[in-house]
């Protein structure tokens, strides 16, 4: 009789570990995914970025500065994997591409121009996108995260390889600024 009752132990501990693991592999594939996710916003980011600038640079010849630093913020990111690489790089990216959205708003032809309002409205969709996939990443990275380090998943977490999924963090202190608004009727002279 105790030997039915010690097998029995043993299987269920075997079902358990073999459960958690089970859950680990999926919660690292869903990190995997989420982040998938990202790339793919980033991908596209990165590919209506040389367009823009295309359809700008005629128009802005003398503004060459701002145009070449768009272009080597866009090939640091698309050379960047990995959230610890990513995050320095898109927020460069988003810093250089905000300084030709402010170029663009100082020229009235361009600010006109249907070709460079698509690709801007493109852009910002995109931009909402990669917001809402870092959002899901960090969502999913963080469940498992949190999963290999509860016990007694804990026990099982080192033989099944676990590792930590690391978060998508703002490294650019202009992003965590707050944005100033002015409700004023004054225009600013």
């Amino acid at each position: 009789m105790t030997f039915w009752i010690v097998i029995g132990v043993i299987v269920l501990i075997g079902l358990w570990a073999i459960a958690v693991y089970n859950g680990l592999v999926g919660g690292r594939n869903q990190a995997q995914t989420a982040w998938s996710q990202i790339d793919v916003q980033l991908k596209r980011r990165h590919d209506l970025i040389p367009n823009l600038v295309q359809v700008v640079k005629d128009a802005m010849g003398y503004e060459q500065e701002t145009l070449t630093k768009v272009v080597q913020a866009r090939n640091a990111a698309a050379a960047a994997s990995g959230p610890a690489q990513s995050g320095p790089a898109e927020a460069a990216l988003s810093q250089a591409t905000r300084g030709l959205f402010a170029l663009v708003e100082s020229y009235p032809q361009l600010k006109a121009n249907d070709n460079v309002k698509q690709l801007q409205e493109e852009l910002t969709s995109t931009e909402n996108k990669i917001a809402f996939s870092r959002q899901l990443y960090n969502d999913t990275a963080t469940e498992y995260n949190t999963k290999q380090q509860q016990f007694p998943t804990t026990l099982v977490a080192g033989m099944a390889g676990a590792s930590t999924a690391q978060l998508w963090e703002i490294t650019d202190a202009a992003e965590r600024e707050n944005v100033k608004v002015d409700l004023s009727m004054n225009p600013k002279s």
